[in-house]
């Protein structure tokens, strides 16, 4: 590995950077609590492992070269991401048409189980194709071309989810700390509102994304 400094630096602003995961697991962590956001960084990272061992055994490159395998993907994590948006947003007009009613904490459990949001976390990562190409043009650039790249794209693609774990975790903390404002009626609708565009954006995004 070359340049590990920088690499770590462009890894944490990459993964700052707002995307479908960081609607996901916003999502969640305001609608389940901080459980189900954590579940949802769960499944975002066991994608994310996905995607590291598919760049190692060179099963990216099939993806990123194969016009047809890249549409499958491109289209299933698109509809998926715009299935998620238009829920929320009915979620929401549902909300809006009934009186307010408390729900405990086993009562949300439910209606949200855990598993449910490590599959959305998973399926939002492991779906989209763009996470296959990111991990083909952006980990080579620091990788001597002379010696072998298996060792070091494992490694490099460890760093990358492990740091997105540690960013998530924060962001969840952070989020659940701040929940009491978060989950205001007012404060909720506009924020599941917002998600729901995003993700629905997100997912048109992807689906007119074209493959390199």
């Amino acid at each position: 590995m070359v340049n590990i400094s920088v690499f770590l630096l462009m890894c944490i602003l990459l993964i700052i950077l707002p995307g479908p995961d960081t609607a996901i697991a916003t999502k969640n962590t305001l609608t389940v609590s901080r459980k189900g956001g954590l579940q949802t960084l769960l499944g975002s990272c066991c994608g994310l492992l996905i995607h590291t061992f598919a760049a190692v055994i060179g099963l990216s490159a099939i993806i990123v070269k194969s016009a047809y395998v890249f549409a499958i993907l491109k289209y299933v994590g698109a509809v998926y991401l715009c299935y998620l948006g238009i829920k929320t947003l009915w979620a929401l007009r549902a909300i809006r048409t009934q009186p307010p009613v408390v729900q405990d904490e086993t009562q949300i459990d439910h209606k949200y189980s855990q598993q449910t949001c490590f599959k959305q976390g998973f399926l939002t990562n492991v779906t989209n194709p763009k996470v296959a190409v990111f991990f083909l043009t952006f980990l080579p650039q620091f990788v001597d071309g002379k010696s072998g790249t298996f060792i070091p794209f494992l490694i490099m693609g460890l760093i990358y989810t492990a740091l997105t774990g540690f960013w998530f975790v924060f962001y969840v903390y952070l989020l659940d700390k701040i929940s009491a404002f978060m989950k205001k009626p007012k404060t909720k609708a506009v924020i599941e509102g917002l998600t729901g565009a995003v993700l629905i954006g997100f997912g048109i995004k992807l689906a007119l994304e074209k493959a390199h």
